[in-house]
């Protein structure tokens, strides 16, 4: 990873895959047991552009629900239960929450949160779980209506929380959003475990 130039003061985390289980063919796979449904839905959901406009907040999930039944000639109440079922699937990452926790009790140390993530997820995991109190801020995407690998949703978390880069870190599972972190100035981590991550931030702190 590029190192930070100041000692980490902030340290950055995506939700899914670090804080929360995400893992879409797991769903889809418990959501359907017809090979040629799982597929469809993966096409049609999950892989679909309407699922990231969900996430950058341009569409909500009744409409991606009605458009994706449409598109699979499957009923739409039956759509509209993908998304309970995909709720349930979002857990928390015990050794990754426990991190969180450690580092809110460390002197100099702020933590925020940079997730792509529809507003009603969001406000399903922040209702269920105390541990998004510890952030001293959040930015989802549907809320700003921009997304991971934009450039511009690292520069809106900067300007609105006064972040300087160099004292901080960000910490996401998938190697395009750190790769696009890293070309704003923003050093990051990949994650591919809690312990692999306390490792490679510790000597930043």
């Amino acid at each position: 990873m590029i190192a930070p130039r100041k000692r980490v003061r902030n340290v950055i985390f995506d939700f899914g895959g670090v804080l929360v289980t995400w893992r879409p063919q797991e769903i889809i796979d418990s959501f359907y047991p017809e090979p040629e449904l799982r597929e469809a839905l993966r096409t049609h959901a999950f892989q679909h552009d309407d699922w990231l406009d969900m996430d950058r907040g341009t569409m909500d999930e009744a409409s991606v629900a009605r458009r994706c039944a449409a598109r699979m000639a499957r009923p739409e109440a039956e759509l509209r239960s993908l998304f309970e079922h995909v709720r349930a699937a979002l857990q928390p990452i015990e050794p990754t929450v426990a991190l969180l926790r450690e580092l809110r009790g460390r002197e100099g140390i702020k933590l925020y949160g940079l997730s792509n993530m529809s507003e009603t997820i969001f406000a399903h995991l922040s209702g269920r779980h105390d541990f998004f109190e510890l952030f001293d801020g959040i930015v989802v995407s549907a809320a700003v209506k921009l997304l991971k690998p934009e450039p511009e949703i690292y520069e809106h978390l900067r300007d609105r929380f006064s972040l300087d880069f160099s004292e901080s870190v960000f910490i996401d599972d998938l190697a395009r959003n750190v790769e696009s972190a890293r070309g704003t100035g923003l050093p990051a981590i990949q994650f591919t475990s809690t312990d692999q991550v306390r490792r490679e931030l510790e000597p930043l702190l």
